[in-house]
């Protein structure tokens, strides 16, 4: 049976089309009933999935081709989540990596490919979304060589055969010359290219666990890859923990993949992939393996985290209001629930019982936990974020990205002179109309630039950046030029207040919303900090009529998303997050015991 199982991973950059291509697969290969409603981009199940339109958690499905099963692994392509593609490469025995036939291949192409490569699997070079007006075709595919050779691939790997497909469409073909009508070229790829899975069914059983689901009847689900051996329903193995112990559990059911839905089996086949039931505690990394003749695979090796954000229980004066988890004890359960599942975050004990030190690989993966605990109830206060260094050889090293931007060529002296404080050290520069520029650039000289860069280039810039390694400390990075605007009372928000404010500088609110002292209303156009009466009221006399209040007109405020909330803080600032809403204050919310911000930064 291993024979006609193939266990492949989609990797590519974010948005260059993996999870619509998966659609049209499992469409194609009959995973669907004819009359079955189906939505688009049917792998991205989370809510936040939908609605950012990129992948966060890496997926499994299985279609059937011929009379084999090809086992697909939907994997993310944003750099803060490569934890899921480096666990999800560790089930799979080729990759077909996609590419955008007019971006080409981009900062986490070279991540997920090199990952890929260094783990020896087979891969498959899909060029996608060739029905744009702008695509490359050819250009694409020398770069993609020229990245392989870069990345020191051996010759087998070079080998590679070439799929030409429009994923939207459900379109392949091996020839740009004849428009393909199907996915069969891409099947037909798959099965010919990717070595059947391997393993010994009568071996020492090996089943590594690279994922974890739940289900509300059967508790955890452990989802692994069969190395070695065959597992029986109600058959009795170890667990290799993951501290080196051997824990004995009886597993109580087994299920394989078919389409998106979950089959039960009786036995396991070499080389499938699996769901296991009945083993509490199960986590990512650890192996079933027999009880008489113990052989535990390799643990998964993750890269570190490079960012720190630190959550704290939510102190404000409105704590509690729109919370149904408020307390420390929540927010580490929900943390230790995080870490089971979360292979690349960690979390940390501070000096406080009321708040943890939370480590992830950037911004945007801390982001999406925070808006996740966010839906879920939780109110929490979350910190600006630092870098995590660490000393090699008594030297400081902080980590650095590697940044590529695109961006029009009238743009290119902005973004050059904006990475400049920022330590960014420019390391190639090509095009024309639209130009391509590679930059070095500490972790922390990234934290709110993505934002400023937008608001400069008026939204046409296209930045992406990966870790790179780490570098000596760079020393001083100017943080936020601007103050904050900030209540000084608490009370309500008013038009009159709020006209005579608009001067100042961005106002984040508008009439109507309750606030407190040491509440954050806006940004000051000026580099100090200002305590404002964002609640005084007209005073109406008979000389003074209410209805020359309607003359007023205030200026659209800006609404703050949560990682703009997050990038905007300043050391001695916080953003509190309930279910309903983002607000940011000082972390010393009374003026008067509050120090300036010009002796802070003396200091």
């Amino acid at each position: 049976m291993s024979q006609t199982i193939r266990n492949i991973a989609i990797i590519a950059h974010v948005d260059h089309g993996k999870t619509t291509l998966v659609d049209a697969m499992l469409k194609q290969s009959g995973t669907f009933r004819a009359n079955e409603a189906v939505a688009d981009r049917v792998m991205d199940s989370n809510d936040l999935e939908r609605e950012r339109g990129i992948t966060i958690l890496a997926k499994n499905t299985a279609v059937h081709y011929g009379d084999g099963k090809i086992n697909i692994v939907d994997t993310p392509g944003h750099a803060d989540f490569g934890g899921e593609v480096e666990r999800a490469l560790k089930m799979v025995d080729g990759v077909v990596l996609l590419v955008d036939a007019s971006e080409g291949p981009l900062p986490q192409t070279r991540f997920v490919l090199s990952k890929a490569l260094a783990g020896g699997l087979t891969p498959i070079l899909v060029i996608n979304k060739i029905d744009r007006p702008d695509a490359r075709v050819q250009e694409v595919l020398n770069e993609v060589y020229d990245l392989f050779i870069d990345l020191d691939a051996d010759e087998s790997q070079l080998d590679f055969p070439v799929v030409y497909t429009n994923g939207k469409a459900g379109t392949a073909t091996l020839d740009m010359d004849q428009p393909g009508t199907d996915l069969k070229p891409l099947f037909e790829t798959i099965v010919g290219t990717i070595p059947p899975a391997k393993g010994d069914a009568d071996g020492p059983l090996q089943i590594l666990v690279t994922n974890l689901d739940y289900s509300d009847y059967l508790g955890r689900l452990g989802i692994a890859r069969v190395f070695n051996g065959t597992l029986k329903t109600g058959e009795t193995v170890n667990v290799a923990r993951l501290d080196g112990s051997l824990q004995p559990v009886k597993i109580t059911k087994l299920f394989s993949f078919s389409g998106l839905k979950r089959t039960d089996i009786e036995e396991t086949t070499v080389g499938d992939i699996v769901a296991i039931a009945g083993v509490s505690g199960l986590t990512i990394g650890e192996t079933i393996t027999s009880l008489e003749n113990p052989a535990p695979l390799p643990p998964i090796v993750i890269d570190e985290p490079t960012i720190a954000i630190q959550f704290s229980v939510n102190n404000s004066p409105f704590a509690g209001r729109e919370g149904q988890f408020v307390t420390s004890r929540n927010l580490r359960e929900r943390l230790d629930k995080e870490l089971q599942t979360n292979v690349s975050i960690r979390v940390e004990e501070t000096g406080s019982p009321d708040a943890f030190k939370v480590l992830g690989r950037g911004e945007l993966q801390l982001a999406v936990l925070i808006e996740m605990m966010r839906r879920e109830g939780y109110e929490l206060q979350v910190g600006r974020p630092e870098i995590v260094t660490k000393r090699i050889d008594g030297v400081l090293m902080e980590p650095v990205e590697y940044v590529t931007i695109d961006v029009p060529n009238e743009f290119s002296g902005t973004v050059i002179q904006k990475l400049g404080p920022r330590k960014g050290e420019m390391v190639k520069m090509h095009g024309d109309a639209r130009v391509r520029m590679e930059f070095k650039v500490p972790s922390r000289g990234l934290i709110g630039l993505r934002s400023e860069m937008l608001t400069e280039t008026r939204g046409t810039i296209v930045m992406n950046s990966l870790f790179d390694g780490y570098m000596p400390y760079q020393g001083e990075i100017p943080q936020r030029p601007t103050g904050a605007l900030i209540s000084d009372r608490a009370g309500v928000t008013t038009t009159y207040a709020l006209n005579g404010l608009q001067e100042r500088g961005v106002l984040f609110m508008g009439e109507g919303v309750e606030v407190y002292e040491g509440m954050i209303v806006g940004e000051n156009s000026r580099d100090n900090d200002l305590d404002v009466n964002a609640v005084r009221e007209k005073k109406l006399t008979n000389m003074r009529a209410s209805s020359a209040d309607e003359a007023l007109r205030l200026v659209p405020y800006k609404q703050l998303t949560l990682e703009q909330c997050i990038e905007f803080i300043a050391d001695d600032e916080l953003v509190e997050v309930t279910p309903k809403s983002l607000r940011m204050r000082k972390k010393v919310l009374q003026a008067n015991r509050r120090p300036r911000r010009q002796q802070l930064q003396e200091a």
